[in-house]
């Protein structure tokens, strides 16, 4: 994509779940790449569903060339006439994340507490907010950052994919410059709760490829995970970086 090369690798495990109710695609086009990434909601019965039937709908709107904001609004429309068609009540429900890279731009949309990480030069520069009970306690200054990943009520959610808004509940942020050093971590919550930031920058510092960061990050999650009942966890890498010959401009 014009002077830089873009390469991404992509994991899913069950964890120590019966079932997988993550679900990821990437919609690779000459003008647009995309990255999308869905964590169902456990406990409902059809979380894999929804999260599959989303992420299936978003690739396909994504494809027309639409805007991230009408992806993710077109994909809820979409999942709730399908609980209605089916009967299923309120029983579909999931988080979405889509990283999009058009020309040397990128932007983020997400519903929940599925993570968009950016990283610049191996550093951490920031991440999409949680939607999210703790989140929303950081926020307030109630509690710590750090707390999030162990706080009691991590699994509540404040906005998901699935039941009736009443007003705009996705997230979509401004289109920002990528770099010959621009990094992104796409994940669910089962994968970020094992694996802090500073981890991770330390393991890109040392990686070569996307795949080689999210083999030696899976490695961290699962030790750390050891002895839990582990939740499905999901992510994609993507790299941006200048091809061959090209330099970046100062």
């Amino acid at each position: 994509m014009g002077k830089y090369d873009i390469t991404y690798a992509s994991l899913t495990d069950k964890g120590m779940r019966n079932v997988n109710e993550d679900f990821l695609d990437i919609l690779d086009r000459p003008e647009r790449i995309s990255f999308i990434l869905c964590d169902g909601l456990g406990g409902h019965g059809n979380g894999d569903i929804a999260s599959r039937f989303v992420t299936g709908v978003m690739k396909e709107q994504l494809a027309t060339g639409a805007s991230l904001e009408d992806c993710i609004y077109r994909s809820q429309i979409a999942l709730l006439r399908k609980q209605a068609a089916e009967n299923a009540g309120n029983s579909m429900k999931t988080t979405v994340t889509c990283l999009t890279i058009s020309d040397r731009a990128a932007r983020f949309g997400h519903v929940g507490d599925s993570r968009i990480y950016r990283f610049e030069n191996d550093k951490y520069i920031m991440r999409t907010q949680d939607h999210s009970v703790p989140q929303m306690l950081v926020n307030r200054g109630e509690i710590k950052e750090s707390d999030i990943r162990h706080h009691e009520d991590r699994s509540r959610l404040l906005r998901v994919m699935g039941t009736e808004w009443d007003g705009m509940k996705y997230e979509v942020g401004d289109a920002f410059l990528i770099n010959g050093s621009t990094s992104f971590l796409l994940c669910s919550d089962g994968f970020w709760e094992l694996i802090d930031e500073k981890t991770m920058c330390r393991l890109l510092k040392d990686a070569e490829t996307p795949e080689q960061w999210l083999e030696q990050m899976e490695e961290v999650v699962k030790e750390n995970g050891q002895g839990t009942n582990m939740d499905n966890y999901s992510a994609i890498a993507v790299f941006v970086r200048c091809k061959e010959g090209q330099k970046e401009k100062k």
